[in-house]
């Protein structure tokens, strides 16, 4: 499904690019390029059909950061940041920039490619989905009620359309917080339960009469019911 996908790796340890890029060749992806420097990267990235990035933040040239904002001026190229960076702050600054997810390192080879597979299937259009009245665009990134546009924040959406994509299925607070960007190793459980309910509280007061379906599943997690 994804092996004809073209994904871009900028990382300027040798050894992490090797495994990244071993990684990938074994899960059958063929299209791969691998650069070690954040100017070479962006290059790449604004001139070339590329399908995902791979963006480690500490790099020679242009840090991840500030690749990951260039970019954004011209292209929506999914961006997966590689990093060692886990604090609160560090993360608001890589989804402010336009970063779709993040790996912390060390990651485990399983860890790459699901996170990989899952970006690329949301950027694929995983399509459009029309919920009594609520008519969801995951390629455009956008929410209309009764065609009138819903102002959700990017990890709400994110959030939204992971529940969209199986009404009436159960979907735990940790997987909704994968789907908002949200690594799951620098939370504990309690903090990933209050995150996502803040956001789910959130989205409930901007979708107004549509909010009764957006259902707590009290002890297991939120799911759509129509």
């Amino acid at each position: 499904m994804f092996e004809e996908n073209r994904i871009l790796i900028v990382e300027d340890d040798a050894t992490i690019r090797k495994v990244v890029e071993m990684t990938l060749a074994l899960a059958g992806f063929r299209n791969v390029i691998a650069v070690a420097r954040g100017d070479a990267g962006l290059a790449i990235a604004r001139a070339e059909d590329v399908d995902l990035v791979l963006l480690d933040l500490m790099l020679p040239g242009m840090d991840g950061l500030d690749v990951c904002r260039e970019l954004r001026k011209t292209k929506s190229t999914p961006v997966i940041v590689l990093t060692a960076k886990t604090a609160d702050e560090d993360t608001v600054r890589l989804l402010d920039a336009g970063a779709d997810d993040y790996i912390t390192k060390p990651f485990s080879r399983q860890v790459l490619l699901s996170r990989i597979k899952a970006v690329l299937r949301r950027a694929s259009g995983g399509g459009a989905h029309d919920l009594d009245g609520l008519a969801i665009d995951v390629q455009n990134m956008e929410a209309r009620l009764d065609g009138v546009l819903v102002d959700l924040t990017r990890g709400e959406f994110l959030t939204l359309a992971a529940l969209a994509e199986r009404p009436g299925r159960i979907m735990r607070r940790e997987r909704l917080a994968r789907a908002a960007g949200a690594a799951d190793d620098i939370f504990d459980e309690e903090e990933i339960g209050r995150s996502v309910d803040v956001r789910i509280a959130s989205i409930r007061r901007k979708l107004g009469r549509w909010a009764v379906h957006l259902q707590t599943i009290r002890g297991a997690g939120y799911r759509i019911g129509l």
